[in-house]
């Protein structure tokens, strides 16, 4: 069962998205939100780290919902969350 026991999250410029990590397990699993994604789920995100951050901790727990139905059935190291998602 995926868990989310690690409130750390960053910012990754390099792939415009925000990441954090679940645990299935001993397994740690990254997960990454696209940009988009974040503006989808908060449309008046101002475009900044901060900010995006912020939107991020605000809606964690529709974050976490989605990445849990991602993951669900499919094992891989990584994970990306797109707008599409959402």
């Amino acid at each position: 069962m995926l868990n989310f026991p690690n409130l750390s999250r960053s910012y990754d410029a390099t792939r415009r998205s925000v990441r954090f990590w679940g645990y299935d397990g001993a397994l740690e699993v990254s997960f990454f939100v696209e940009e988009d994604a974040v503006f989808r789920i908060a449309p008046l995100t101002r475009h900044t780290q901060t900010a995006i951050l912020e939107s991020f901790d605000d809606n964690r727990e529709r974050i976490l919902d989605v990445a849990r139905k991602v993951y669900s059935g499919r094992r891989r190291s990584a994970y990306s969350l797109a707008a599409t998602d959402f």
